[in-house]
Parts: C-alpha cells; sequence; structure tokens
C-alpha cells in the first residue's frame, strides 16, 4: 500500500467510529500493518489528548505547588517551545482534583487559536517525519478535519481563511505520508445527529450542544438548544466542504446514510485494496 495515513472524518453520528474501525479490518485482512487511533486516545501520536501547556514559569510553579507529586511530573512531561506540555491524565489517579482543576484550563484545546495551531502543526510534523521511515498504515479518527474547525470556528468563531489555512498546514505536514481522507457523508444530518443522541448517554448530548452554541459561532449567532446545534452543524458542513475541495491530497466522500455495516465495508475495500491494486498496475 502507498499510503502510511489514513484520515477518517465526517459530522457526528454520521459513522466515524464505525469507520475507522472497519478500515482497520479491511487492511489487516489483507496482511497490511495498520494501527487505529480513535478519537480521545491518550497515545495519538499526532493529536494532543488531554495534554495542557505551560510557559516555563507557570510550569515550575506548578512543580512547587504539587512538591510531592514533583519527580513524576517531571517524568510525564516534556519541554516544547519556551515551556512545557503535560500529559495531564497519565500522571497518575491519585493526584488531587484541584490539580485536574487546574492543568484542565492549559489544555491544548482552550489556549487562543494562534498558540494551539502552532503547538497543533509542530506535533503532526513530528508525527509526520517518524511515521515515514517506518511501514505501518496509521488509521486517524476524526482529528485532521474536526479538531481545526470545532476549535477554530465553533469554540473561536475564527473566519473561514484562518480555518482553512490551519488544516492546510497540517495537510503540508504529512504530505511525505500519501495520506488519504475518507469523509464520511450523511444524507439527513438531522437523523443522524438525533441517532447520535440517542445512543450515547445525556452527558455527551449536554456537553456537545453547549460546546456548540454556547461559544464563538453559536454566540454570536444568538444559537440554542438541539435545533441551534443543528445549525451550527450544517455551517460546520459547509465549512469542511469548502475546505475539502481545496486540499490536494487523495480524499474520497463515503455515503453511509444506510448505516449498513456490510455495503460500507465493501465500499472500503472497493477503495482501499481494489481501486489501489487497479492503480498500481497502471
Amino acid at each position: 500500500m502507498d499510503t502510511k495515513l489514513i484520515l477518517i472524518e465526517g459530522l457526528p453520528g454520521s459513522g466515524k467510529s464505525t469507520t475507522a474501525r472497519l478500515v482497520h479490518e479491511v487492511l489487516m485482512q489483507n496482511g497490511i500493518e495498520s494501527e487505529l487511533f480513535c478519537e480521545g486516545d491518550l497515545d495519538h501520536p499526532a493529536d494532543y489528548e488531554s495534554v495542557a501547556y505551560f510557559e516555563n514559569d507557570q510550569w515550575h510553579r506548578l512543580l512547587e505547588e504539587y512538591s510531592a507529586f514533583r519527580d513524576r511530573m517531571i517524568e510525564k512531561s516534556f519541554p516544547e517551545d519556551t515551556g512545557y506540555l503535560v500529559p495531564y491524565k497519565k500522571i497518575g489517579p491519585d493526584m488531587p482534583d484541584t490539580f485536574y482543576e487546574k492543568v484542565s484550563k492549559n489544555d491544548i484545546y482552550e489556549l487562543p487559536l494562534e498558540q494551539n495551531m502552532k503547538l497543533l502543526i509542530n506535533n503532526w510534523e513530528r508525527f509526520s517525519n517518524r511515521a515515514a521511515s517506518g511501514k505501518k498504515v496509521h488509521i486517524f479518527e476524526c482529528c485532521f478535519l474536526q479538531n481545526p474547525v470545532t476549535v477554530g470556528m465553533i469554540k473561536y468563531g475564527a473566519p473561514l481563511t484562518m480555518v482553512r489555512n490551519y488544516v492546510l498546514a497540517l495537510e503540508k505536514s504529512v504530505k511525505k505520508l500519501n495520506p488519504i481522507l475518507i469523509y464520511v457523508s450523511q444524507d439527513n444530518l438531522d437523523l443522524s445527529f438525533r441517532k447520535a443522541i440517542n445512543e450515547r448517554p445525556p452527558s455527551w448530548s449536554e456537553g456537545f450542544i453547549h460546546y456548540y452554541t454556547g461559544q464563538g459561532y453559536g454566540k454570536k449567532n444568538h444559537l440554542s438548544g438541539a435545533e441551534g446545534t443543528l445549525k451550527v452543524l450544517e455551517a460546520r458542513r459547509k465549512a469542511e466542504e469548502e475546505i475539502l475541495k481545496e486540499l490536494s491530497i487523495r480524499k474520497a466522500v463515503i455515503n453511509n446514510s444506510a448505516f449498513d455495516e456490510n455495503s460500507h465495508k465493501a465500499a472500503l475495500v472497493n477503495l482501499l485494496i481494489n481501486h489501489l491494486a487497479q492503480k498500481g498496475e497502471n
């Protein structure tokens, strides 16, 4: 296989997680070494999950405040730019609640957008350099498009040009891996979103609706509740469609409106195995 990175993207409820799992199955069943990294993976090689950033002086104050855990914090954290990255959920389950409350405010995805972009782009570039020397195909679920769009447009209300440039910078960083982007689409956004709400705990939908309507884009447009969230999702879909047009990496849109796993897997086999094999023979 001539790629070392497969990116799975799509809106909530479209079937991204299922698609990522099926892609992994298809590759492994065809003897292609691959590794799947899902949303929320603490060991994600390119994205930052539950990682905070502290400038050098802030970092030393944090060490002083939690001196009983100093050695462990130093062992788990690592320098970056003019500060330190702290993977706070990997430091240990016995950390005080106040520690998590404090460091989560400095989470990578709570930082100002420009700083978030700089740290993420640097990390994607490091990942790309490491992955280029190996043979493994990495499968990433929803961090290439989703995260820049949600943190940029939805959280901060940033203009589309800025969000687009963020994604294009990530694209540039991984081009050497000859990536493939699979975008999972749905005909009925309302249906797929309601399906996601019904399948997940109430805490998920409450947090999701708050994130989408309680800041940035949602506040600017006076949106609220599930109906307001749907309007934000429509705007997100439009933004992602615009960005997709500008990407030069290989990409494919696969419609998953039927939610039929067998036909969906067959489409993925056709895309990843049959189509690529035919291209290799030409």
